[in-house]
């Protein structure tokens, strides 16, 4: 079993959801870096829906993970691009995240850009995971 280690220093203010400030992973690991998945395709009602379009990019990204023979479990480190400025988009992707991870955590980072590929797609999420050989 791959060993991940989370690493949250007394030093550092904990983390203000549920993330690691690190992850370390041991040595000999197997890693699988996730393009960025989006929330495009499936219900029109997520062309402008945001928790939509997260859930469905969520999706995806465990159907990735499934086809490398991984889990959430696996997941070292996830990043977010989001076009919705302000706590309002933050909050919902905490709570869309927070819900798939099942209590995982994972090194985090939450960006907002300007805009993404498709000016209809509101997020997009990558992620990087570690498994035994």
């Amino acid at each position: 079993m791959i060993v991940i280690k989370h690493i949250n220093p007394e030093e550092l203010k904990s983390p203000s959801s549920r993330y690691s400030h690190g992850i370390e992973v041991a040595a000999g690991a197997r890693w699988l870096h996730v393009s960025g998945q989006t929330g495009s395709g499936g219900d029109v009602r997520s062309l402008t829906n945001f928790e939509l379009q997260a859930e469905e990019a969520f999706s995806k990204v465990e159907a990735i993970l499934t086809g490398a023979n991984m889990s959430k479990a696996n997941l070292v480190k996830l990043t977010a691009y989001v076009c919705l400025p302000g706590k309002e988009a933050l909050a919902a992707y905490r709570k869309v995240r927070d819900r798939w991870l099942e209590g995982h955590t994972t090194a985090s980072t939450y960006l907002v850009v300007v805009g993404l590929a498709n000016p209809n797609l509101l997020m997009e999420i990558e992620a990087i995971a570690a498994a035994d050989q």
